[in-house]
């Protein structure tokens, strides 16, 4: 069980985690402050006080009870329960109860205005959601409220990028709007393209084309091209990365303003047309954002505690994840203007171009007639403490009313969010009303489940961030699970599921039950689709949850499993970056219903994974958490750091790298988890005492890979074996804290001062995994 030397090979068999002219400034909404309430049991009914004979009495038969009890508790039955499983027959009505057509129905509704977080618009919509709930039949459903800083554009002043000759006069300028798509010409309060908490300002200097504006195409422009940024205007496309890493990259690189556009490459698939006539952006079309670097604090001002109205806030200055340098987004149109006439040295390679008609020179600045024209920002967004509200509903337990299995997804979207995130919305209603459904017929959940439209999601995960925080102490102790439920769709070509290793087996499990909607599966199961268009080995591919959705808290910072699904596009063909209209005025329900799901099956589909997800959770006997998943995911994620580290023969013996002790911890984990499952197979499941505490040790076992102090640099990522890639926010790593202590290592002065960073995280992660092995042993 302790740590000792282990070999330095270890096998690998382990799932991979592997607009309109200007918007009205968001007004604050109304107060409506209600109070949190912890889900909890109803209160017992208080009778008046007795003689202490009463009382007495009352106790001496409460003996007699507990004595009967604890022998029922002890003795060994002779017909025990099933170990695991739920009311298959339920689960069945549960799952053929949530109908494509009602999540068409929501979708529609859902989608008919724009919904930007903190505006009056949005509050309508939760508590439209929150009536619609209560109509379901959820036992309660409230609005929490939180006071959180967000950003919005200058309605009287507003933003844009400009061309300026030699005496300063603007001879270009980018479009200040988006043209809005069919049907949507009347709606009033599209927000215009804008990056989210840009720092204000109009800087201007010459041009410098940086490919994706990732760490690496710095480098490559520093250490290979001899080209400085300092002092210049970055213009970087979207895709590969996280838009708030380019922007922090641009700002280490000295960039005074930050162009973020799309090119066709990334938002536009081969031989389709652009909005209304095919389902990519036209040349107008802008992708909005938020451009933080907040990793995991939540409400920039009150970073790791509740943005309720007494918190104390810091000053914009000492805010958490805000830029100091303006960003802004243009469509590629604008982009083909700015990149046409650029100078300096041609791009390194093909895979610095895109698919404009222009040379994608690097620069600085232009060249010909244009060389003395400079480029200027006109940034004059602002930062605003703005009231938002989450839908919190409840479905008390019949048996563990204090456990907890939490559906949440957000309902802000940038415009109209037919696909982000209204499509989930959708969805989460629906699974909603079907619970409801069970409930009028009799049927609680043995466990409590939550449901959740979070707000300001698109600000920075804030609605969900806030409220974990406001009941972190609850959630540590009673949450079972979270499932996320974002966008149910960014394609139409098979499912996409990103999960802890705790829920391998549930995913596929219950998969091979939901029929699949893909052409050519009539009457095969999802599992069966999943399988043949994403294998991995002999199962279908699962992702590593990295952020950037409202799991991040709750997975990253709490440890509580996670887990989530929606329908997307092949990857191994589309190229293309998430979906092309991505937060732009053209993502409409009539994209969904015209080109991404006629039929709503897709919808339908990743309905029924998200809420078979919850019905399992909430109601197996024993926790469908398979513990020998995750050991062989370690099994794997200790592999590739071990490849890693062997790119480094020399520095690895100068400097004793070993990882024998983490090698070491994985096989005793392993080791452990076998043995767990093997005990757990004999459980006797009328001793309700003993199921609790197996299932309390498979509830714990992923907060059992939480460091109190988190991540190097990143307080709030606190889990061991997942986080964020440092560089990239979307993605997942394993092993973060070696994994970052490598990345690039060999370019650092100090060469034995990263060294020894490298050990000390090590050391870490060898900790906490045998850690979690003793959590998984047999009380002694």
């Amino acid at each position: 069980g302790r740590i000792a030397g282990a070999p330095r090979r270890a096998g690998v068999s382990a799932h991979r985690a592997g607009g309109g002219q200007s918007a009205r400034p968001a007004r604050r909404a109304a107060r409506m402050w209600t109070s949190l309430r912890a889900v909890s049991q109803p209160p017992l009914p208080r009778g008046p006080r007795r003689r202490c004979w009463a009382l007495a009495g009352g106790a001496a038969a409460v003996g007699v009870f507990l004595l009967g009890f604890f022998v029922g508790w002890v003795s060994k039955p002779t017909d025990p329960l099933p170990a695991t499983g739920s009311n298959k027959k339920m689960k069945t009505t549960f799952l053929t109860e949530m109908k494509a057509e009602n999540i068409q129905q929501f979708l529609y509704n859902f989608t008919r205005r724009p919904h930007l977080a903190g505006t009056e618009e949005n509050l309508r919509l939760a508590e439209q959601i929150q009536a619609q709930w209560k109509e379901f039949g959820l036992d309660s459903v409230h609005l929490a409220p939180y006071e959180v800083l967000l950003s919005y554009p200058n309605e009287t002043n507003p933003n844009y990028i400009s061309v300026v000759d030699e005496q300063g006069d603007e001879i270009f300028n980018t479009s200040l709007f988006e043209p809005p798509p069919p049907g949507y010409e009347d709606i009033e309060d599209v927000v215009p393209p804008y990056s989210a908490f840009s720092a204000q300002g109009t800087p201007q200097g010459d041009l410098v084309y940086v490919n994706y504006g990732r760490i690496e195409d710095f480098f490559r422009l520093e250490r290979e091209m001899g080209i400085n940024c300092s002092g210049t205007i970055v213009i970087a496309r979207y895709g590969k990365i996280f838009r708030g890493n380019k922007v922090k990259n641009a700002k280490m690189a000295g960039a005074k303003g930050v162009i973020l556009y799309s090119d066709p490459a990334d938002s536009c698939a081969p031989g389709v047309n652009p909005y209304p006539d095919g389902w990519n952006l036209p040349e107008r079309g802008v992708q909005r954002g938020n451009v933080l670097n907040l990793n995991g604090a939540g409400d920039p001002l009150t970073p790791g505690y509740p943005a309720k109205e007494y918190a104390y806030r810091y000053d914009e200055a000492e805010a958490a994840g805000l830029p100091n340098i303006p960003v802004h987004p243009i469509g590629y149109r604008d982009a083909e203007k700015l990149l046409n006439e650029m100078g300096g040295p041609p791009p390194p390679d093909d895979s610095w171009k895109g698919n404009l008609s222009v040379p994608y020179n690097i620069g600085p600045g232009f060249r010909g007639s244009a060389s003395k024209r400079k480029v200027k920002m006109h940034i004059h967004s602002f930062n605003k403490v703005t009231r938002i509200y989450n839908v919190i509903g409840t479905l008390r337990g019949a048996i563990e009313p204090d456990r907890y299995v939490i559906l949440g997804g957000h309902r802000d979207s940038w415009v109209f969010g037919g696909i982000d995130p209204q499509s989930g919305a959708a969805v989460v209603h629906e699974i909603v009303r079907s619970f409801g459904k069970l409930k009028q017929n009799g049927w609680r959940p043995r466990r409590t489940i939550i449901f959740a439209s979070w707000d300001a999601e698109e600000f920075g995960l804030l609605g969900s961030t806030e409220w974990a925080e406001d009941n972190v102490k609850v959630l540590q102790e009673r949450a079972v699970a979270y499932i996320n439920a974002d966008s149910s769709v960014e394609g139409n070509y098979t499912l996409r599921v990103d999960c802890t290793p705790l829920m391998y087996s549930l995913v596929y499990n219950l998969t091979k039950e939901i029929p699949s909607p893909d052409e050519g599966f009539e009457g095969r199961s999802l599992y069966e689709s999943w399988l043949e268009k994403n294998p991995w080995k002999d199962v279908p591919w699962i992702n590593k949850l990295g952020s950037g959705n409202d799991f991040e808290v709750f997975f990253q910072r709490l440890g509580i499993a996670s887990g989530r699904a929606r329908y997307t596009k092949n990857w191994k063909v589309d190229k293309f970056s998430s979906y092309p209209v991505y937060h732009s005025v053209y993502e409409t329900y009539e994209i969904v219903e015209q080109y991404y799901d006629p039929t709503f099956k897709n919808h339908r589909a990743v309905a029924q994974v998200r809420g078979g997800l919850v019905f399992e959770l909430a109601n197996s006997l024993v926790l469908p958490f398979d513990c020998r998943d995750y050991a062989e995911a370690l099994k794997s994620y200790a592999r590739i750091i071990y490849n890693m580290t062997q790119k480094y023969p020399t520095e690895v013996t100068t400097y004793s790298v070993s990882l024998d002790p983490l090698l070491s911890a994985v096989k005793n984990f392993s080791e452990a988890a076998s043995d767990f499952h093997r005990r757990l197979q004999q459980l006797d499941t009328r001793k309700l005492l003993g199921v609790r505490s197996w299932n309390d040790q498979l509830m714990f076992l992923e907060r059992a890979f939480i460091d109190p102090l988190g991540l190097p640099g990143t307080p709030f990522y606190r889990h061991i074996i997942f986080a964020p890639n440092r560089h990239n926010k979307y993605a997942g790593v394993s092993f973060p804290g070696i994994y970052d202590a490598l990345f690039d290592i060999s370019n650092q002065a100090d060469q034995r001062k990263a060294w020894e960073e490298v050990k000390r995280q090590i050391s870490i992660a060898a900790y906490i995994v045998q850690a979690a092995a003793g959590t998984l042993r047999e009380p002694s």
